[in-house]
């Protein structure tokens, strides 16, 4: 009889053991094995193609929209661009321009240096709003975040998304393998109890 007092230890020992197999199988084996008559193979492994279109699709459509991006730089500040342009042309004039033709410089006073940079910031302020939106069109046309998360995702090895997903789920792991131990505990005292009273 004394014997019946280790049912609670084998019980959270055969608990935690069974949920620390179903977690490793999660993951293992990453090939298909052939087992009897089944072929078995870990749940991510296994499914690896379908998370990587799923995780596509969740990033495109609801943390990385292309259109999202493309309406932040129509709304950027113009003001931030024109003054990067306009120390350009500053630099230009004043700097590169003497020194590449000093005989041009010659003739540029204060006052042809204004009207020279008056032209081309009025000309510049007219062509970005076009040349953002050649380039939003672009990024359109061009990128598909599904696509690139898809790739990433479906490209992992399998050791590279056994880290990944350890890293982000490890305490929820550990907490499934301990909760099979408490539970196996809790039901080889329930026998126990019964047991007691035979």
């Amino acid at each position: 009889m004394s014997w019946y007092y280790l049912f609670p230890l084998i019980g959270a020992l055969t608990g935690w053991v069974t949920n620390w197999v179903a977690v490793k199988m999660l993951f293992h084996p990453k090939e298909p094995k052939n087992f009897l008559l089944f072929k078995v193979q870990g749940v991510f492994p296994k499914r690896q193609k379908a998370m990587a279109e799923k995780l596509g699709h969740i990033v495109a459509s609801e943390l990385f929209s292309i259109d999202d991006v493309v309406e932040k730089m129509k709304s950027l500040d113009n003001s931030e661009v024109f003054g990067f342009v306009e120390q350009k042309i500053d630099d230009f004039i004043n700097a590169k321009l003497p020194s590449s033709m000093p005989m041009l410089a010659m003739f540029l006073n204060d006052d042809l240096k204004n009207k020279i940079k008056t032209t081309l910031l009025q000309e510049i302020s007219q062509v970005i709003p076009g040349v953002i939106d050649s380039y939003a069109k672009k990024l359109k046309n061009e990128i598909d975040v599904k696509a690139i998360v898809y790739e990433k995702v479906v490209n992992f090895s399998s050791d590279k998304l056994e880290d990944i997903l350890y890293s982000i789920m490890r305490k929820e792991f550990k907490f499934i393998e301990l909760l099979g131990g408490i539970l196996g505990f809790i039901i080889g005292l329930i026998q126990l109890v019964m047991l007691s009273f035979d």
